[in-house]
């Protein structure tokens, strides 16, 4: 099912939470919205749901006008952060809820067969008969999902789905969900402010702020080629360098760098901590070591340029260096915008 919002617009009693927002999800495509707290990202996903009204614009499954269409008509399925499962209930009894409640009638058997189907698409069989605190919060989440399946939706909503549960679970619940998206080939789009979930999931990233999308395009082309300071700064951790463009380059005290579409005068240069290489000797920015943090697949190096400036930047695991170690800087790749 195609999703469509054309020029949406939603404001609340004090301030416009979304603006003007036009998208398009393709049928099976699973789209991340992704953006800091307050740009706008649930507030979409709600009227998508029927949850809120927009206040202009219009909504569209396929061809069908769903702007004003109640929640309960809309035929989309809801994951929400924290579960929402009901405690006097037990897994199966979640599941089959919706359904139970559905406008469209189905009989017992078929409601404990589809109930059984779902218990094993999300890997939950033999749990049917326990309740919501009796299971961990990873299962939990397949319970919701599984719940949000049972009706069939033509469309899945999941509002920062693994935000109350821990990185290690978060990572193997990524890739179930991803299988489980690809098998079913249900449109589905994904809120989320944490990076690496949406690259990690998602066909297309939509990046918001403020309430305007600010960028959108396959994970390649958001982290490749991102289009603004903004988008650079939230897609993970990156160093914001002062320099001068004159004639094509961008001239850092040591360090030249290609920028032949930024006009003359101050410059930011942008350089993720992968892309600094450490050299003891030759040319580059000096710089010198403050600070090393030793992780599981590299160490994160913590430098001062000359002029005060902090950088970051990763090393091999056997790198040898220590605070006060002096060296240079080589840029490998770096994004650049007019300062």
């Amino acid at each position: 099912m195609k999703i469509r919002l054309d020029q949406v617009v939603k404001s609340f009693d004090t301030f416009r939470a979304v603006h003007g927002v036009s998208l398009e999800v393709a049928s099976g495509e699973l789209v991340a919205l992704l953006g800091p707290s307050g740009s706008g990202k649930t507030t979409i996903l709600r009227m998508i749901a029927g949850l809120e009204y927009a206040d202009g614009g219009t909504i569209s499954f396929g061809n069908q006008d769903a702007t004003t269409i109640p929640v309960r008509e809309r035929g989309v399925g809801f994951v929400f952060q924290h579960y929402a499962l009901f405690p006097h209930m037990t897994v199966s009894e979640n599941i089959a809820f919706g359904m139970k409640v559905s406008k469209v009638k189905r009989s017992k058997k078929a409601i404990a067969d589809r109930v059984e189907e779902l218990l094993s698409l999300v890997q939950l069989e033999g749990l049917a008969d326990r309740f919501p605190n009796q299971i961990s919060g990873g299962q939990r989440q397949r319970v919701a999902l599984a719940r949000a399946l049972a009706v069939d939706p033509k469309v899945l909503l999941l509002d920062e789905p693994f935000g109350a549960l821990d990185a290690a679970v978060r990572r193997d619940l990524r890739i179930w969900l991803r299988a489980i998206q690809e098998k079913l080939g249900i449109t589905t789009l994904f809120v989320t402010h944490d990076q690496e979930e949406a690259l990690d999931l998602a066909d297309r990233v939509v990046i918001l702020n403020g309430g305007k999308i600010v960028q959108e395009g396959t994970p390649e082309d958001v982290t490749r080629r991102p289009n603004s300071a903004f988008v650079t700064r939230f897609l993970g951790d990156t160093n914001r360098l002062q320099g001068h463009a004159r004639g094509g380059q961008i001239f850092l005290g040591g360090a030249n760098v290609a920028a032949p579409d930024i006009r003359d005068g101050q410059a930011e240069i942008y350089v993720r901590p992968a892309d600094l290489e450490w050299t003891g000797e030759g040319e580059g920015v000096h710089a010198t070591v403050t600070r090393v943090i030793d992780r599981p697949d590299n160490r994160r190096v913590l430098a001062r340029l000359d002029n005060g400036e902090p950088v970051e930047l990763d090393v091999a695991p056997e790198t040898r260096l220590a605070r006060g170690d002096q060296g240079y800087l080589k840029i490998r790749r770096a994004n650049v915008f007019a300062g």
